[in-house]
């Protein structure tokens, strides 16, 4: 897979989803990533630290995968597994607001 990743394009799509008892709201965030052109040598020496090894695509863009990557367009947290504005997102559109922590509901005094 390295391999075939080495100095090309390709963007990763991941789909979220939330449900209420009455409602259900999804969307795909889609992030473009360009690697850079990798050895033979340097594709087994990525996939010798076993990080690649439980990886959709073979590399983990916030660990030793960041020295294969080029550069992204998009949502970096999409590339590592969860599209974290486009989830904000969505708990907006279900009247809720990440707090750092705990969610509340929007709306509120502290919101303006």
């Amino acid at each position: 897979m390295l391999e075939r990743l080495s100095g090309e394009e390709h963007t990763v799509y991941t789909g979220i989803a939330l449900a209420s008892p009455d409602r259900v709201e999804s969307a795909v965030e889609a992030t473009r990533v360009w690697f850079r052109r990798l050895s033979a040598s340097e594709c087994a020496e990525y996939a010798a630290t076993g990080e690649p090894l439980d990886k959709a695509g073979a590399y983990g863009i916030q660990g030793f995968g960041a020295a294969i990557v080029d550069r992204i367009e998009g949502d970096y947290f999409n590339v590592m597994g969860l599209p974290i504005r486009r989830l904000l997102q969505l708990l907006e559109g279900f009247g809720w607001r990440y707090a750092f922590g705990s969610l509340r509901p929007a709306g509120g005094a502290a919101d303006d």
